[in-house]
Order: C-alpha cells, then sequence, then structure tokens
C-alpha cells in the first residue's frame, strides 16, 4: 500500500478510508446502494422467469428486505458519514477517530451480512446484530451536540431515535413477538429521513445558494428563510412519520402529507432554485427538495384520493428526494472536507439526473403503463444502480486517497 494513503491515529495506522467518517461510510453507501439494487433486480429476473429459489439466506420475503436495506442499510450508511463529519463542524467537537470509524463500520457491516443470511440464523441474534449500529452513533452524536446545545440541532438525536424505533417495529414482526409491524416500522424509517432532508435541506439550500449569487456578483433578491414556514414545513413533516406508521386516518394522513407539501414548497419557492441551473452541486440540491415537496404531495393524493397507490408516492420520496438528496450531499460534502473544489464532473452531473429519472419512472410507470410492470422495475432499477456506480467510480479516489489541500 502506498504510504501516502495511511495516516497515523494515535499509536497506529489506519488506511486513510477509516480517518473520516464521510470517507468510509460515503464510499460504503455507494457500493451498497448498486450491490443491493442489482440483487433485488435480479430477484425481480427470477421471478419473471418462474425460476424459483429453493434455499433462499434471506429469511423475509424479497421485497420486505429490499425496503429494510434501503432505509437502514444504504440510508444509515449515508446518514452516519452526515453526521460524523457534520456535527464535529457545527460544535467544534473533535472528528471520530479511526477506531470508531472501524468499529461501527463493521457493525453496520455485520448487519447488512446478519439480514442476507437471516435465514441461516435466530431472528433475535439478527434483530441484535442490526440493531446495535445506530445508539453508539447516537451516544456520540448527543455528546458532541451537548459543547454546543441548541435545540433545533437536539431534535436530530430525536429523530435519529424515530429510525431506530422503525428499525424495532421491523425486526419484532420478523422474530414473531408482534403481528404486522414490518410496514409500519419501513414507513417509519423512510418518512423520518425525509423529515430530515426537510430540516438538513432548509438550512443549508438557501445558505449555499446565496453564497453563490454573492459571488457571481448577485446581491438583490437573495435567498429568503421565512421562519413560520420553516417550522411549519418541519413540523409537518416530522408529525407525518408517526403518524404513518401509527395508521392514523388516511383523511388525517393526506391532510398531514397536504400540509408538509404546502409549507415545504413555499419555503422552496423562496430559495431562488433559478440561480443554481448552471451549478450541477447546486441545482442537484434543489432538484433533491423539489422531489421531496412533490413526494408528500402525491402522498396527499395516494391518502384523499387513491390515486396513485401509497407504494408509488413512497417511492417517489425514497428515490427522488431521499437517493437524489443524499447523492447530492456525499458528492459536496466529500469535495469540501478533502480539499477539493466545488465543482463535480459532467458524469456526477448526469448521476443527478438519472437518480431523479428513476425515481420518476418507478413512481409513475406502474399506473402509466400497467402491462409492463417488470421493464418498468428494471428500467428504474437500473437507472438507480447506473447513478450510483457513476458515483462510486467518480469519488473512490477523492475518499480513499489524500486530501488535496495536503498536497499544496
Amino acid at each position: 500500500m502506498d504510504v501516502s494513503q495511511i495516516k497515523p491515529t494515535g499509536d497506529r495506522t489506519a488506511p486513510l478510508v477509516f480517518t473520516a467518517g464521510f470517507r468510509f461510510f460515503f464510499l460504503a453507501a455507494g457500493l451498497f446502494a448498486v450491490f443491493s439494487m442489482t440483487a433485488w433486480l435480479a430477484w425481480l429476473g427470477l421471478h419473471a422467469g418462474g425460476v424459483a429459489i429453493r434455499e433462499p439466506t434471506i429469511a423475509v420475503a424479497p421485497h420486505f428486505w429490499h425496503g429494510h436495506e434501503m432505509i437502514f442499510g444504504y440510508g444509515l450508511a449515508v446518514l452516519a458519514g452526515f453526521f460524523l463529519t457534520a456535527v464535529p463542524s457545527w460544535t467544534g467537537a473533535p472528528e471520530a477517530r479511526a477506531a470508531f470509524v472501524i468499529a461501527t463500520g463493521a457493525v453496520w457491516l455485520a448487519g447488512r451480512l446478519a439480514v442476507w443470511f437471516s435465514a441461516w440464523l435466530d431472528p433475535i441474534l439478527v434483530a441484535l446484530i442490526d440493531l446495535a449500529f445506530l445508539p453508539p452513533l447516537m451516544v456520540r452524536i448527543g455528546l458532541n451536540l451537548r459543547r454546543r446545545p441548541q435545540p433545533h440541532n437536539l431534535m436530530l438525536v430525536g429523530l435519529l431515535t424515530l429510525i431506530l424505533a422503525g428499525n424495532v417495529l421491523v425486526h419484532l414482526e420478523w422474530i414473531g413477538l408482534a403481528g404486522d409491524t414490518a410496514g409500519a416500522g419501513l414507513r417509519l424509517g423512510l418518512l423520518t429521513i425525509a423529515a430530515l432532508i426537510a430540516v438538513i435541506g432548509g438550512r443549508v439550500i438557501p445558505g449555499f445558494t446565496r453564497n453563490a449569487m454573492v459571488r457571481r456578483g448577485v446581491t438583490d433578491n437573495l435567498p429568503v428563510i421565512h421562519g413560520a414556514l420553516s417550522k411549519g414545513g418541519i413540523v409537518s413533516a416530522v408529525l407525518f412519520a408517526p403518524a404513518v406508521a401509527a395508521g392514523l386516518p388516511d383523511a388525517v394522513l393526506g391532510l398531514l402529507a397536504l400540509a408538509a407539501a404546502s409549507l415545504n414548497g413555499a419555503r422552496f419557492a423562496g430559495w431562488r432554485w433559478q440561480h443554481a441551473l448552471g451549478e450541477p452541486i447546486l441545482w442537484s440540491l434543489h432538484l433533491a427538495f423539489a422531489m421531496l415537496v412533490l413526494g408528500y404531495g402525491i402522498l396527499a393524493a395516494a391518502y384523499l384520493t387513491g390515486w396513485p397507490h401509497e407504494i408509488a408516492a413512497l417511492h417517489l420520496t425514497g428515490i427522488g428526494a431521499i437517493g437524489g438528496m443524499t447523492l447530492a450531499m456525499m458528492s459536496r460534502a466529500a469535495l469540501g472536507h478533502t480539499g477539493r473544489a466545488l465543482t463535480v464532473s459532467r458524469l456526477t452531473a448526469l448521476a443527478y439526473l438519472v437518480i431523479a429519472a428513476a425515481a420518476l419512472i418507478r413512481a409513475f410507470g406502474p399506473a402509466l403503463a400497467p402491462g409492463f410492470y417488470n421493464s418498468v422495475m428494471v428500467i428504474s432499477g437500473g437507472l438507480w444502480v447506473t447513478g450510483f456506480a457513476l458515483f462510486v467510480v467518480a469519488y473512490w479516489p477523492i475518499l480513499t486517497g489524500p486530501d488535496q489541500r495536503r498536497q499544496l
């Protein structure tokens, strides 16, 4: 191994990919996004061809595995990388050392393997392994936030707790201790991550846009943040997640989703998205937040009118808002925290677009082309794989190599 890729860590050395949370977890998330979707498409292909797997390694129905791993596998990996990087910046706390990244990364990987081989393991053991990842991460984040306690930051720990609760609900059904909680748990996890986008996106997108406008000499009509709209958008998004998991009446859920769409849409309208069109690293954030607003709007339609199906609306939110925003944030944070210019390649810009296309095709394709369900799944899933494969190719040297500022 090239010695330039080894960084001292206390009295030991570790490969650079383990020396910062964003390095390992962003790379792991990208690789897992490609693997997990490829595995799902392979299963769909076998199922469409009438091929039965006699001894599957996964104990649960494949669609449960798919949903669980997208949310609690991919999603939590991105959140780990983000919070281990952002919280020290917010609070002045030291970044996680390589030992912590290696340990938590091993637990995350063990969870993915445990679920993948769950047919061979006791379901309680699978649950214990999979659920072990988030608590130590939450403890570290909470301790760091206590250095500069602010309610809007401490709320993030509460949202992580909701995500953990969602995973617990999934495993309770898989263990056999509950009859029908896995679906509620998956929805709680996914919609809480969506709420995190409403929180964090509202902080960074207007600020990044303002900075870009000022750099170009535009000082009029800058992005605006309305306190009441921000609070309303965040509260409605946060309340919507547990309301769906609790199975409240469709009319209530539809009105909550409509409130989240309207209030977050009003927030978004003041962020001057038109000034982001020339910078992919910026318009990708706006595009993902627009997908969040659209996702809440389509969820409102699903609950209030029955069209489209709720699953389609959830996929629009999961792929377009969560997939798009996490890809945009990972690509931006990796550049900024390795001392590189905040400019992405054309391949990365293409990745942003194909993920958005994957979301729209998965959400509306089955209803618009009901006779081509499998083709819609393959096209949408293939676009997801393509987008994250492009990310992995472009960011492998960035996430595993030395900081650019150290080479200057």
